[in-house]
């Protein structure tokens, strides 16, 4: 199996060492606009070296089964549980394995992220892992217990004046200013690569898996996953889910080019994306077999539902695949089918507003 690469390199011996041959980690950014990189070639041999440059930083988080929902869906159903990883989400994965592929001249010169949550965490995360300096660009409707967690791993947190459509050329600002290196939310290959280790280890822990359905923002988990779990097995379909308001992938799967939409409202804050990026689209489009949408309501019920049943704490984007399955948006019933939940930072508040 191909995965199994991976497993060696991490039990032969320690992450490799950064590499110095690479163009520092920026993107084409300047003050006022935002192109993303190419059109990626990635491959899965960047997710394994992905796997094996994080492992001893992250966790490998379970793949439970649950009963409840099994018979309510019809499907044998298990739950990667990234709401169980470090920072509470899976976008430690991505992060760490960004900053780790730093040289160390770009370390020096400290890293900024734009984000409305659980990147910002992430990054801040890994940033301490590292001692490397940390700026977060967070809306000022960021959840404030993600706001706090981002501050309280070390990093500088900027909110005044910051918007979902305002926070990357804030970011750029701040990076041509200090010299910052900017380290994107999703449309990157580093950050693919880190979040398909989610998908490698689906792969591994339940060989047999059908169906993998997966929380969709920006897309780096959908096209990491995609791009891991179609690699290793073709015959394994791949799904996304949006909140119903911000279905800006699923506008863009059925359009064949990337929508751009308005700012969302939705609970699902991680969700909050605007489009996705060019990179995840392209393995998006190629790898993934459909998009589908869940309502806040829904969402809300869903995930009451399921934190009841489960005893997990789990926050709105990261129920989006399980409120799907529940909701029979998708049906996938007989068959054997991983819902990813993607986070777990919860604003408790919201389960007493509906």
């Amino acid at each position: 199996m191909p995965d199994s690469r991976a497993r060696r390199r991490v039990q032969e011996g320690s992450p490799p060492a950064p590499r110095t041959d690479r163009a520092p980690f920026i993107l084409s950014i300047r003050p006022g606009s935002y192109t993303s990189p190419p059109v990626t070639t990635l491959a899965l041999a960047a997710v394994e070296d992905a796997a094996a440059r994080i492992a001893s930083r992250v966790h490998v988080t379970p793949l439970l089964s649950n009963r409840s929902i099994s018979e309510r869906t019809g499907s044998a159903v298990r739950l990667k549980c990234e709401n169980l990883q470090r920072a509470g989400a899976f976008k430690i994965r991505g992060a760490l394995n960004a900053l780790l592929l730093l040289r160390e001249e770009d370390r020096s010169r400290g890293v900024v992220a734009f984000s409305s949550g659980n990147h910002a965490q992430g990054v801040a995360l890994a940033a301490r892992m590292l001692g490397i300096p940390a700026t977060i660009i967070m809306p000022e409707r960021a959840v404030a217990a993600k706001v706090e967690a981002t501050r309280a791993y070390g990093a500088a947190v900027v909110q005044s004046g910051v918007n979902e459509k305002n926070r990357h050329e804030v970011a750029a600002r701040i990076a041509a200013e200090s010299g910052a290196i900017i380290i994107p939310p999703f449309d990157h290959d580093d950050i693919i690569a880190g979040a398909g280790t989610v998908g490698l280890e689906i792969l591994s822990q339940w060989p047999e898996v059908e169906a993998i359905v997966v929380p969709l923002g920006g897309g780096g988990l959908l096209s990491g996953v995609a791009l891991a779990a179609t690699s290793i097995n073709p015959k394994v379909r791949v799904y996304g889910v949006e909140p119903a308001a911000g279905d800006d992938g699923r506008q863009s799967f059925r359009a064949g080019s990337i929508v751009r939409i308005d700012p969302p409202a939705t609970i699902a804050d991680g969700a909050r994306t605007l489009s996705l990026g060019e990179r995840t689209f392209a393995i998006i489009r190629e790898r993934v077999t459909d998009i589908v949408t869940v309502g806040d309501d829904e969402l809300l019920a869903e995930l009451r539902y399921t934190m009841s049943r489960t005893k997990l704490v789990i926050e709105p984007t990261g129920c989006l695949a399980v409120a799907a399955l529940l909701q029979r948006s998708l049906d996938l019933a007989g068959q054997k089918v991983v819902a990813v939940i993607s986070g777990g930072n919860l604003d408790f508040d919201l389960l007493s507003e509906r």
